[in-house]
């Protein structure tokens, strides 16, 4: 079901937003950066962790950029960076190597934006998109809400 054009446009902007993010982490990841090694170090995840993060995230930016595909690449995104975010808060500590906390609020910023984009694209979620809005627990996309 397509969303309307304000709905589309924000949505277009939250799949940019999540996909730059990605995107410019997979540099570093890829390249073995210091930093990068650092946190996979630290986390005893070095170096299959830091590439199989790398992969999983390249992987999201493409389904992102994809409109078929864009709520299972909002679905990874969300699952990759709820680990970063748990790592943050359990063995990483806010600021990582003096970044001022820059990680983890990209990191937030991601979850958020993913978020964003699964409630835009909730009726096409497998499964619970249809369930939940069948149930009544999310409201109707606003393609459905009737004009006054």
């Amino acid at each position: 079901m397509p969303l309307p054009k304000r709905a589309t446009t924000i949505s277009w902007t939250l799949q940019i937003l999540v996909a730059a993010i990605l995107f410019q982490t997979l540099f570093f990841k890829f390249t073995g950066a210091e930093e990068s090694k650092h946190i996979f170090r630290t986390l005893g995840l070095e170096p299959v962790g830091r590439i199989g993060s790398g992969i999983a995230e390249l992987i999201s930016v493409v389904l992102l950029l994809t409109p078929r595909t864009v709520t299972l690449g909002a679905l990874l995104a969300l699952g990759v960076i709820s680990g970063a975010i748990m790592s943050h808060l359990t063995r990483l500590g806010i600021v990582v190597q003096n970044d001022g906390g820059l990680l983890f609020g990209l990191a937030l910023i991601v979850f958020a934006g993913a978020l964003g984009i699964l409630v835009f694209h909730r009726t096409q979620i497998p499964f619970v998109g249809k369930l939940w809005l069948h149930r009544g627990f999310i409201a109707p996309p606003l393609s459905n809400v009737p004009s006054r």
